[in-house]
Formats: structure tokens, C-alpha cells, sequence
């Protein structure tokens, strides 16, 4: 399982998986465009490579999160693969897969605005992080 949703009064979650943090970072990117949009009919026909830091591993979740909502919300990029090239506790370096909304071809579900600190959490041991998204 790459992610699930969880529960939120007002806003939506979801807890990422993977084998490496890495891959739990990357999930978390696919959830977050799984809420934005049906991934299925996405092409990757465009890629973007991101650079961010942050202050501590929380910190770069947020920032990547937040990153991606900035190209989906000025380029209008639905992304639908995510190779995390470096991680470390402060610093991601990714590159991004997918294509320009076509509202012929694509169905948008849900808006996001943002990535939040509440609830926000990576843990390193078991692989997993958790994200609050403000819709």
C-alpha cells in the first residue's frame, strides 16, 4: 500500500508508506495529486526536476508538498511519478513526472490550498510519514 487517507474534521490526510523514506516521500506526492485529481489518464509527457531544504525532515515534507501544490497551481502540472534522486534530513532533490490539466482528459476532485504543520510527522525508523492538507 503506497498511502491512506485518515480523518480529519474540515481537512484531508493521509499516511505514506514505502520501503525507504525516499519512497514514503514520493507516495506521499502521488496521494496528494490523488486528491486533486484522477491520475489514471495522466500522461508523463513532462518532467520537472525539484531542489528543496528545509530545517529538519518535517520540514522538508512540508516544503516538498507545498513545492509540488506551487507547479500544479501556476503551471497547472498534475504529476503522477516522483523519483526522489537525494534525500537527506534537510535536503530533497526529485524529479517529477506528468503533464499539463487538460480538462478534456482530466477530472479534478478536490482543492488543495496547502500542506499544514498539524499533525505532521516523518518517521524515519518505520518508513512512514503523515500530512494534514488544508482543502
Amino acid at each position: 500500500m503506497k498511502f491512506e487517507f485518515i480523518e480529519h474534521t474540515a481537512d484531508t490526510g493521509l499516511i505514506a508508506y514505502g520501503r525507504t523514506l525516499s519512497e514514503a516521500f514520493a507516495n506521499a506526492a502521488y496521494g496528494l495529486f490523488s486528491i486533486i485529481a484522477e491520475l489514471k489518464p495522466v500522461r508523463e509527457t513532462e518532467s520537472r526536476k525539484v531542489e528543496i531544504s528545509g530545517d529538519d525532515p518535517e520540514g522538508l515534507l512540508f516544503e516538498w508538498l507545498n513545492s509540488l501544490l506551487y507547479l500544479f497551481d501556476v503551471e497547472m502540472l498534475i504529476f503522477k511519478r516522483f523519483d526522489i534522486l537525494d534525500l537527506d534530513g534537510r535536503h530533497l532533490e526529485a524529479v517529477c513526472y506528468g503533464e499539463k490539466y487538460d480538462p478534456s482528459r482530466h477530472h479534478l476532485k478536490t482543492g488543495v490550498k496547502s500542506a499544514t504543520y498539524h499533525m505532521l510527522k516523518v518517521d524515519e525508523e518505520r518508513n512512514q510519514v503523515q500530512v494534514i492538507f488544508d482543502v
